[in-house]
């Protein structure tokens, strides 16, 4: 465990398990600890249960991570594709900030799309840039309510 020690966390749970996150602050790789613990002195054996061919996918990909962490002392980037997701999630994050500073739809408009498209397009019948604004600002009324956990379970290939 030491070879790893620059990325890893370990916190315990209310009922006292143990997970582990290697993370380099972009991608990261969870560990949950079945037995023992990873706080010990003495060395650590990882055991992977793997049940099942539709249920292998996640956790293999888990272990192909953290095998190329061992032996290479980085992430490797291939192992971590872009979520798809990422300019939309960002775009609600700076939506709920400014709402949080008091904007107005509008103004949001113009921060996220640019002061010259909203002008053009602000007032226009089809009315498709006020409508995704609407969405944005509910998703991030959505989001800071605690939808945001939503995302940690579906974007979470660690078993």
């Amino acid at each position: 465990m030491a070879q790893l020690a620059p990325w890893l966390s370990i916190i315990t749970d209310t009922t006292g398990s143990e997970h582990a996150v290697l993370s380099d602050g972009w991608r990261r790789i969870r560990i949950d600890v079945s037995a023992g613990s990873l706080l010990g002195e003495g060395p650590v054996m990882l055991h992977y249960d793997v049940a099942g061919v539709e249920t292998a996918i996640a956790p293999l990909l888990t272990l192909r991570r953290l095998l190329h962490l061992c032996r290479y002392r980085r992430f490797g980037r291939a192992l971590f594709p872009a979520d798809r997701r990422m300019d939309r999630w960002l775009s609600v994050l700076r939506t709920h900030d400014a709402l949080a500073d008091g904007a107005s739809q509008y103004e949001i408009a113009c921060a996220l799309f640019g002061e010259s498209r909203i002008d053009r397009e602000w007032r226009q019948s089809a009315d498709a840039l006020r409508s995704r604004v609407r969405r944005m600002v509910r998703e991030a009324r959505h989001f800071a309510g605690g939808g945001y956990r939503s995302l940690m379970r579906r974007s979470d290939p660690s078993p």
